[in-house]
This record gives structure tokens, sequence and C-alpha cells, in this order.
């Protein structure tokens, strides 16, 4: 059992169970398409699809419920991949500091210079405004 059975399953029940169409979606030949979507359900126990000779006809009942386990697996595969992505760029964006103009002048060049040195990928804009102001950065 592994993710691209499931990525298979999900893309044949999108394009209507038409294996073709799944296969070009997802930039692989139909026949791997067919043979992997066979080995899960072997490996299952279960047929997730009815079929007529080769051709997809329907969803099976229990079918139905690997199909909404898999949607949910994948896309608890989806959070992953976004947790991985927002602790690997921790270190970039944007910083948006609104400032007086003495502040901007004086005091802030030192330190924005350090943080620019110290995380390059982060992006600095100094706002100057009135402190009145500051509410609409």
């Amino acid at each position: 059992m592994n993710l691209h059975q499931f990525k298979f399953v999900q893309e044949a029940v999108r394009r209507n169970l038409n294996l073709t169409e799944a296969a070009k979606a997802l930039h692989t030949s139909q026949p791997g398409v067919s043979k992997a979507i066979i080995e899960l359900e072997e490996e299952l126990g279960v047929e997730i699809f009815a079929r007529h000779g080769k051709r997809l006809k329907r969803v099976t009942e229990p079918g139905q419920h690997v199909i909404a386990s898999i949607e949910l697996i994948m896309r608890e595969v989806g959070n992953l991949k976004r947790i991985g992505e927002q602790f690997s760029a921790q270190d970039s964006g944007t910083l948006s500091i609104a400032t007086t103009h003495t502040q901007a002048r004086y005091v802030l060049p030192v330190p924005v210079a350090n943080l620019r040195e110290a995380y390059p990928k982060v992006n600095v804009s100094l706002h100057q405004a009135r402190p009145t102001r500051w509410r609409a950065w």
C-alpha cells in the first residue's frame, strides 16, 4: 500500500472512472494505473471498483469506504507538506515596521542592517508614520 496507489484511485474517481484520463492527468501510463489499483484491491482484499471486462463501471460499497479513507489520508499528507514548508520557511518572509521619522533615521538603521545580515531571506519594509496612523499597517 502506497501513496501512488491512493493518488491513482483518487484520480480515477475524479476522471469518472476513466483510467486513460487519470493516467494522462498523472503523467503516467494507463496500464500502470490499472495495475496499481488492482494491487491495492488485492492487498486490501476488497474490490474498490466494479468492472465490466477491463473497464471500471462503478465504485463498490467497500470502495466508497476505501475512497473516503484515501481522501482523509491524502488531506493529511497535504497537511504534513504544509507543516514542512512552514517550518523550512521560518527564516523568510516580510517584516513591516511602522515607525517615526526619528526612529527610522537614527535608531533603526543598525538593527535593520543586522537583521538583514542574519536573515537575508527576510524582506524588511519600513513605514514612516505618526503613531496615530500605525494601526493602518
